[in-house]
């Protein structure tokens, strides 16, 4: 019953039964509205038919308590005709809102929601876009989050040089991304300026947060691993101004490097996203 309590309101275990009862003992910030609520999960349980044993079940099956937890995230986030016709184009190169909310765990508030409710970007667009592109609802979870939430995808999962680092810890904004699969062709062996050159009409490069983002949400839905040999840079930079740079998605996991500005090498190219006009 602990992780019943737990996914519903916060509180201290006790550390004794008075009784034969557990104690509940709430944090000092708290107040009884807690318990009431419980209250009514019980009493509105018992009315559709969730006995003890639904109960204990729930309690101690963590997956199927992550799907109901899950379920009522997600009631609000029906697809609008706009993302059904984008999801219906792109196919398995779609991740949107539920797959957000199931991947990663977010609990979208109805301002982004709002934010989301159209596609930023034409049908023709994505039919153009829909073997080489990634269409993905980028919600603000930070690098270091996405690390939390996805930790064995990571080559560096728990001590990293950039865990200190201000592109590693921004969370940024809600938003479509179209983001392409692969480095463009002919920008590996150049330097950040070069590579410039390189960018098609209308497209940019993309934060590292949302390549990171954009990359492990696409391989926990698909399983399909983007830029699995070589690396692409990014438009962040380290603190020293180095640019920042993702790839080598292998076994061992997505890896997060950087150089600087001049370096050249043959296996690393920059990608890019199709910009969209629309800031939110």
């Amino acid at each position: 019953m602990r992780r019943i309590l737990s996914g519903l309101i916060p509180f201290k275990y006790p550390s004794h039964h008075a009784g034969g009862r557990c104690v509940v003992r709430m944090k000092d910030n708290e107040s009884d509205i807690g318990v009431g609520l419980l209250h009514e999960m019980t009493i509105t349980g018992r009315k559709v038919g969730a006995d003890r044993a639904f109960y204990a079940e729930l309690a101690q099956n963590e997956k199927l308590f992550e799907q109901v937890v899950q379920l009522v995230i997600s009631k609000d986030c029906t697809p609008t005709t706009s993302q059904e016709r984008a999801c219906e184009i792109m196919g398995k190169n779609f991740f949107g809102i539920r797959e957000a909310v199931k991947r990663f765990r977010v609990n979208p508030t109805q301002e982004q929601l709002n934010a989301l409710a159209k596609i930023p970007f034409s049908e023709e667009v994505l039919e153009q876009a829909k073997d080489t592109h990634v269409l993905v609802a980028v919600f603000p979870l930070s690098i270091i989050k996405i690390r939390a939430k996805a930790r064995e995808l990571f080559c560096q999962q728990e001590i990293a040089w950039w865990d200190d680092e201000s592109f590693a810890k921004e969370r940024g904004e809600v938003g479509w991304h179209l983001v392409r699969k692969t480095p463009i062709d002919k920008s590996t062996s150049r330097n950040w300026q070069e590579q410039q050159t390189t960018l098609p009409k209308n497209d940019e490069v993309p934060t590292a947060r949302v390549m990171v983002y954009t990359i492990i949400g696409h391989c926990l839905a698909t399983g399909e691993r983007l830029f699995k040999s070589g690396y692409v840079r990014t438009s962040s930079v380290d603190f020293d101004g180095h640019r920042v740079h993702v790839g080598d998605f292998g076994s061992l996991g997505l890896c997060i490097y950087h150089h600087w500005g001049n370096y050249c090498s043959y296996d690393l190219g920059v990608t890019s996203a199709r910009k969209s006009g629309i800031v939110f």
